[in-house]
């Protein structure tokens, strides 16, 4: 009897004990995962151990994968950065929110261009930050600035649904390092430094005549010609001169802290900003985007790194990234929060193969498949590395050869957090919680679309009750030299013109047994080679049906640079800063 009254006199106990429990913050720990997306830049599938490089140490990165689940057929929706993290960070293929452009000009060219992220589209990161999470994107961001004035900041990350923003506002380029040869734009400049230079020798052939008596000219019109020549030198060099200034700033929120940046200290910066927020957010739910500056040239890498590996400079820049990870996942354990923190690793597009200065070879490899950055069929230019790692509720050491997308972690983040997809759009990704707990045996994509810019090059179709997956090839890049895997007489492969070949019927392959896409089927060699072209026929039709128009965010107009957009530290156009080295 004492004990049942005992009993009965602890219950009442319980229950206002658990009514003094705050039951959202309960709630989020129990359903709301931390979630760390870690996206590398420009990174070959081939450049990674656990996808088989046996010469780069990747141990940090091998260890997500030994922990967690390994997708070996994970793809980026554009095979260049800035539609691809527009498709990653919407959910949505680019040309949806006018994020590929129809020119050559196929990324965001300047921090004061207009062109950007579409202010109506609804990121991952806004909607997690409704459900209560703490976001912050710390590194690269690419998907532009500003759109009628300098402060307006309409693309900017924090009008995206984050509330921290450390980085740097647009990608790293060689310019950015004073001793590294220019890379922004390099062929255009060097028409334009050409151009200059005969305008002002037909301005100075013109003084000398008038001079000498040899050239019958008016000094009005030497006047009208020097100063035509003053006014297209300004014209271009204005921007071109200062891509460092215009271009090579860092940021934080919507503060410029360094114009131009310091490179020296970028790497430990950006580490140390995003250790922090970990830090400064570990009782709440959070969503970090750690989008590196690695491994994109000029391969900012620090001296402890340089020199260790066995690939040279690309090499170590991947090897210290790899460390970078390493001590982010350290953070993680340090703080407690590794079972309740869901961890995510991939690449944005493909390795550059073409980018070289004399024999250094300062792009990525991409394993066994073909093609690289800039192409959007061929599997090397976008088949990624992709990691998940989430102790305890996804099997370690899993490997997944269904095909999934960069589109899919928009669906599955918000899911995680409690979120509700927008419905007054398309949503190309899909949740793949089911795929990655091993609920379901599939992927929920039968067709994935390969875009070049707004052209269509390829399309996959995942036959599931064969196993078969189809690849049909419409448009591929020439090749050249002849014989060679990539462009490189230009640097990049284009999307459409003299540099591509169009194919009709397609070229067709079937990856799951030729993954290299090395010999392609003909109605000869293939029974159901006409089957299945009638079937991703239709499915094009289909998919077309569902594309509206929008605005070109990369239009040549919203790509040029504007100087009442560049965002700078003083008085325009005198941009210097740096308040990192004041603190």
């Amino acid at each position: 009897l004492p004990f049942f009254c005992f009993r009965t006199s602890l219950v009442p106990l319980v229950i206002f004990g658990l009514l003094l429990q705050p039951p959202l913050t309960q709630l989020s720990i129990v359903t709301q995962p931390n979630i760390v997306l870690l996206m590398a830049d420009d990174l070959g599938i081939g450049d990674v151990g656990c996808y088989g490089n046996d010469t780069i140490r990747t141990p940090n990165i091998d260890r997500l994968a030994k922990e967690g689940v390994k997708l070996t057929q994970h793809i980026a929706a554009a095979p260049l950065c800035t539609p691809s993290r527009a498709a990653f960070l919407t959910g949505r293929y680019p040309l949806r929110s006018g994020m590929d452009a129809i020119n050559n000009y196929r990324v965001i060219f300047w921090n004061g261009g207009s062109g950007g992220l579409p202010p109506n589209e609804t990121t991952f990161a806004k909607i997690l930050q409704r459900q209560g999470y703490s976001t912050g994107l710390i590194g690269k961001w690419h998907q532009g600035v500003n759109c009628e004035s300098r402060n307006d900041h309409c693309h900017h990350p924090l009008n995206h649904g984050f509330d921290y923003f450390y980085g740097m506002p647009f990608t790293l380029i060689s310019d950015c390092q004073p001793t590294e040869t220019p890379e922004m734009d390099r062929a255009f400049r060097r028409k334009l430094w050409l151009s200059t230079q005969m305008i002002g020798l037909v301005t100075l052939t013109a003084a000398l005549g008038r001079l000498t008596g040899l050239i019958s000219v008016s000094w009005k019109t030497l006047t009208c010609l020097a100063g035509f020549s003053l006014l297209f030198f300004v014209s271009w060099f204005s921007s071109y001169g200062f891509v460092r200034y215009w271009n090579c700033i860092m940021m934080r929120n919507h503060e410029v802290t360094e114009q131009p940046m310091v490179t020296d200290r970028t790497t430990s910066l950006i580490l140390r900003e995003s250790i922090s927020f970990i830090e400064r957010n570990k009782h709440r739910p959070f969503l970090l985007f750690l989008s590196f500056l690695h491994s994109h040239t000029p391969l900012l890498t620090t001296e402890k790194f340089l020199g260790k590996s066995s690939h040279g400079l690309y090499g170590d820049n991947i090897e210290e990234m790899d460390w970078m990870v390493g001590q982010v996942l350290h953070a993680i354990d340090k703080e407690g929060l590794k079972n309740t923190t869901l961890v995510y690793f991939a690449s944005d597009h493909g390795g550059w193969l073409e980018r070289h200065e004399g024999k250094r070879q300062l792009g990525g490899w991409n394993g066994i498949y073909r093609g690289g950055k800039a192409m959007a069929g061929w599997e090397g230019g976008i088949r990624v590395p992709g990691i998940f790692r989430w102790p305890g509720v996804l099997p370690a050491g899993t490997v997944i050869n269904e095909p999934t997308s960069l589109m899919d972690i928009y669906p599955t983040v918000v899911h995680l957090a409690g979120g509700v997809l927008p419905q007054d759009r398309v949503i190309d990704g899909r949740d793949l919680m089911p795929l990655l707990r091993g609920i379901a045996e599939h992927s929920e994509h039968e067709f994935l679309f390969h875009y070049c810019g707004i052209h269509l090059h390829a399309v996959r179709w995942h036959q599931k009750d064969s196993g078969a997956i189809w690849k049909a090839h419409y448009v591929t890049p020439i090749f050249r030299p002849l014989g060679a895997g990539g462009c490189y007489d230009r640097g990049f492969c284009p999307c459409f013109g003299e540099g591509v070949t169009h194919h009709d019927p397609p070229l067709l392959f079937d990856l799951s047994r030729d993954p290299s896409e090395a010999k392609p089927l003909t109605a000869d060699t293939e029974p159901l080679f006409d089957t299945v072209v009638r079937k991703i026929g239709r499915a094009i039709e289909e998919h077309r049906r569902t594309l509206t128009p929008v605005p070109e965010q990369l239009s040549l107009y919203n790509i040029m640079w504007k100087p009442w957009l560049q965002p700078c530290c003083g008085t325009f156009p005198f941009c210097w800063c740096d308040k990192e080295g004041d603190n």
